[in-house]
């Protein structure tokens, strides 16, 4: 009898930000295939006799492909086992969710989403950056740094991003920072325009960075702030609304 595989956002950061949903098809799973991304205290959740297989994905040290990944699904589904996918954030949300959602359909293997608390609006928001606020910022636009076929890794449409309204959220793009801020200076979005890098979920150096298109590519290295990392862009970064459990 083949098994169900389930994608299961695990949300990002502290572990009580997966869903309810999420924790308990962890707890009565038989195998869990799991990313880098993840609060390691999730793993406690998983049953003793649970098979664990890691297959972490990050830039520049990849321990599987997404075929391997697609392919172990299939294969532990076909063993008879109910199976968790857990992934970092929304499995959705540039998570590839969607490629091992295609695998298993062509393989006849049954399976389920279980939504996840995705990075592009957690993220922010945990240092006090809503992507909407009410006379500020009306839309909020979600955009992937690490595109495989472009010059220089960003979207073939980047530079219709700078008259957009709104907050833009960059994911997997630290690297390219200063080639993002670039791109929309010269694409005419404001040099003064807020912008933002956050650093935290399950990064295990945290860090905010505030500072405009014109000065956010400098004040990020010098901050020293490490991958994974949120960059934030437009009115809606200037905000601070975090406070302390006693603010």
């Amino acid at each position: 009898m083949v098994g169900t595989v389930y994608l299961v956002g695990a949300g990002c950061g502290p572990a009580d930000l997966i869903t309810v949903r999420g924790l308990r098809l962890l707890r009565n799973c038989g195998a869990v295939v799991y990313d880098d991304l993840i609060a390691p205290e999730l793993l406690d959740e998983v049953p003793a006799a649970a098979e664990r297989v890691y297959m972490g994905k990050r830039e520049g040290r990849h321990s599987a492909s997404q075929e391997e990944i697609c392919a172990k699904l299939v294969e532990l589904a076909r063993a008879g086992k109910t199976v968790v996918r857990l992934k970092g954030g929304d499995p959705f949300v540039f998570g590839r969710g969607g490629e091992e959602a295609l695998a298993l359909l062509a393989a006849g293997v049954p399976f389920e989403v279980a939504p996840g608390v995705t990075s592009a609006v957690a993220i922010p928001a945990l240092a006090g950056i809503p992507v909407t606020h009410r006379g500020v910022s009306r839309s909020f636009h979600v955009v992937t740094a690490r595109t495989a076929d472009t010059p220089d890794g960003l979207p073939e449409y980047f530079d219709q991003l700078a008259p957009l309204p709104g907050t833009l959220v960059f994911l997997m793009g630290l690297s390219r920072l200063e080639r993002i801020a670039q791109r929309l200076t010269d694409a005419g979005k404001p040099a003064d325009t807020p912008a933002a890098v956050v650093s935290g979920g399950s990064s295990p150096y945290p860090a905010a960075v505030r500072g405009t298109l014109a000065d956010i590519a400098a004040k990020t290295r010098a901050a020293g702030v490490l991958p994974p990392a949120v960059i934030v862009v437009g009115e809606a970064a200037a905000l601070e609304l975090a406070c302390g459990p006693e603010g």
